[in-house]
């Protein structure tokens, strides 16, 4: 996606907003994809040429083509394509509604949204643009299901909205910016309607002065909700700070915990828990590709299950030793430790050596008091992992 490579994005904007100087920090940290955010990207793909063909620009065949291809993705399904056909519905009835009052009304796909007038070099990409008579929508595909995603003081939406009215209003009397998320797998529609004015009072008083702060490095630190997706939130002192304090809760005397402080010490469990994963996967990462070394801790081998080399020649062996096809399969061939208690100890391990291997573990990192011995460099356990 285009907005990827803003450094100040619409997307970002519920962290560049909240902690300024963060976009200076994750600077020095590299990008890194997802396969969750390749899924989203795919998904996307697929509904710009549904909502292209249904806006009648392009031919049946030239859709085939395109959308033909794009079912050879790897992370394709029919489940994501069905989905996305749900959202384009969506889109569609938004459409269709506008048209009753504007018979004349555009839709746009995939828009260019530049909104550099309150944020130094701000732009993204609104899935969907809608204009009819004096309103502008702009709606976005969430393809995501993990959290609920409300467009209510949304900044990445209010930013489209923005864009989407700096681009048309020259040609168009705006006074209305209606902005919503379709999260088409949780059944999530969301939307907000500001007026013109309301919008570009919010951008003055909120967004220029913090992307004037967050372009220069500036501003205080402030850990939150939107340090789940910086770069830096492994390594962030001032996140680390507010952790470590959350720990230190204040207890009263009696021997017994209190309800109330029983779930204080959950609902803290919940933010230590989520940045000590953080600190514990970045540390991994750089042991393990980058042989960095970290006083107390190693890299082993984790542990592994046996499995077979081949399962057809397991079955045409133990058939052969004597054993009925029914003995040694259900639905399917038995796994290892009912096929072991099937045969026993003896003629399993005598019939199928050579046939069941235990792969190597995946690397983990574990406290130097674990048995397991060390993997001897960075170079090795990346091969073991790979």
């Amino acid at each position: 996606m285009p907005e990827a490579h803003a450094r100040l994005s619409a997307s970002g904007a519920h962290r560049w907003m909240a902690c300024t100087p963060s976009v200076k920090l994750e600077e020095q940290f590299p990008d890194k994809g997802s396969e969750y955010a390749e899924e989203g990207t795919l998904a996307h793909k697929i509904a710009e040429q549904i909502i292209r063909y249904n806006n009648k620009e392009m031919t049946k065949k030239a859709f085939s083509i395109r959308i033909n291809k794009l079912r050879k993705e790897e992370l394709y399904s029919k489940e994501m394509e069905e989905c996305i056909a749900g959202y384009t519905e969506n889109v569609w009835e938004i459409f269709n509604e506008a048209r009753k009052s504007c018979p004349d009304a555009q839709l746009l796909a995939e828009q260019w949204l530049d909104f550099s007038e309150y944020v130094p070099e701000g732009f993204g990409t609104g899935d969907v643009v809608i204009i009819a008579d004096d309103m502008v929508q702009v709606i976005d595909l969430k393809y995501g299901k993990g959290v609920g995603v409300s467009a209510e003081r949304n900044p990445q939406l209010r930013l489209y909205g923005i864009g989407a009215y700096l681009e048309h209003s020259m040609l168009y009397d705006i006074r209305r910016v209606k902005m919503t998320i379709i999260q088409p797998r949780l059944e999530n529609i969301s939307t907000e309607e500001l007026t013109v004015e309301e919008l570009l009072d919010w951008a003055e008083r909120e967004v220029r002065p913090k992307a004037e702060l967050a372009m220069n490095g500036e501003g205080e630190y402030l850990p939150g909700d939107h340090c789940r997706f910086c770069k830096a939130k492994a390594v962030c002192r001032a996140r680390a700070e507010k952790n470590l304090a959350l720990a230190k809760l204040e207890m009263r005397d009696p021997d017994i915990l209190e309800e109330w402080e029983i779930g204080e010490v959950l609902q803290r469990a919940e933010e230590l828990n989520s940045w000590a994963k953080d600190v514990k996967d970045y540390a991994f990462e750089q042991v393990l590709n980058h042989g960095v070394k970290y006083e107390g801790w190693k890299l082993v081998a984790g542990r592994s299950n046996r499995k077979y080399l081949d399962e057809e020649k397991v079955k045409e062996t133990l058939i052969k030793a004597g054993y009925r096809q029914e003995d040694i399969t259900e639905t399917k061939l038995l796994g290892i430790t009912a096929m072991e208690k099937a045969v026993g100890k003896k003629t399993f391990g005598e019939a199928l050596s050579g046939l069941v291997i235990k792969p190597e573990g995946k690397p983990v990192l574990v406290p130097e008091t674990d048995s397991r011995p060390e993997l001897n460099t960075a170079d090795a356990a990346k091969k073991d992992f790979e």
